[in-house]
This record gives C-alpha cells, structure tokens and sequence, in this order.
C-alpha cells in the first residue's frame, strides 16, 4: 500500500497522505487512500482544515467533481505510469 500511496502522492500532487484501512463484516480487509491538498474542503471544517468527511457529500459526490471519461483515463494513464516507476 506504501508504493500505491506513493504513487497516488506523485501523480495528483499531493502535500500529504491520509490513509485508511476498514474491515468490513466479511472477512477482507480494504484501503482507502485520500490524496490532500491545501484546500482541498474549501473553507469547511476548522477553516478549511480538518477531515474529508467534513465536506459536504452533495459536493463530494455531485457530477461537478467528477471526471470526464478521457480525464479518467488520462488520470489512470498517469498513475499507472507513476507506479512502474516505482517498481
């Protein structure tokens, strides 16, 4: 998960890397990994400091955040350079 993160890291510019790991009711275990930037929840939060969770989810999920098709691609393109590299 460190070579992902630090993949991640590279590709989106990331100041800092929250990382998450859940269990779920079945028996995995998954990551998330949560790129930030100054700035990244606006001005919610303690003055635009503090968890994802304290962004709004109608913007955290509304259509306006959420990448073109050929963006997505292009951001997959990227990362996947990003970890060959360190491989």
């Amino acid at each position: 998960m460190s070579l992902v993160a630090e993949a991640v890291s590279r590709t989106f510019g990331a100041e800092k890397m929250n990382y998450e790991l859940l269990g779920m009711g079945d028996a995995h275990l998954h990551w998330h990994l949560y790129p930030r930037v100054s700035g990244d929840i606006e001005n919610y939060g303690n003055n635009g400091k503090g968890p994802v969770w304290w962004y709004p989810m109608e913007k955290m999920y509304s259509d306006d955040n959420r990448p073109t098709p050929e963006e997505l691609e292009e951001m997959k393109a990227k990362l996947l350079e990003a970890l060959n590299q360190l491989l």
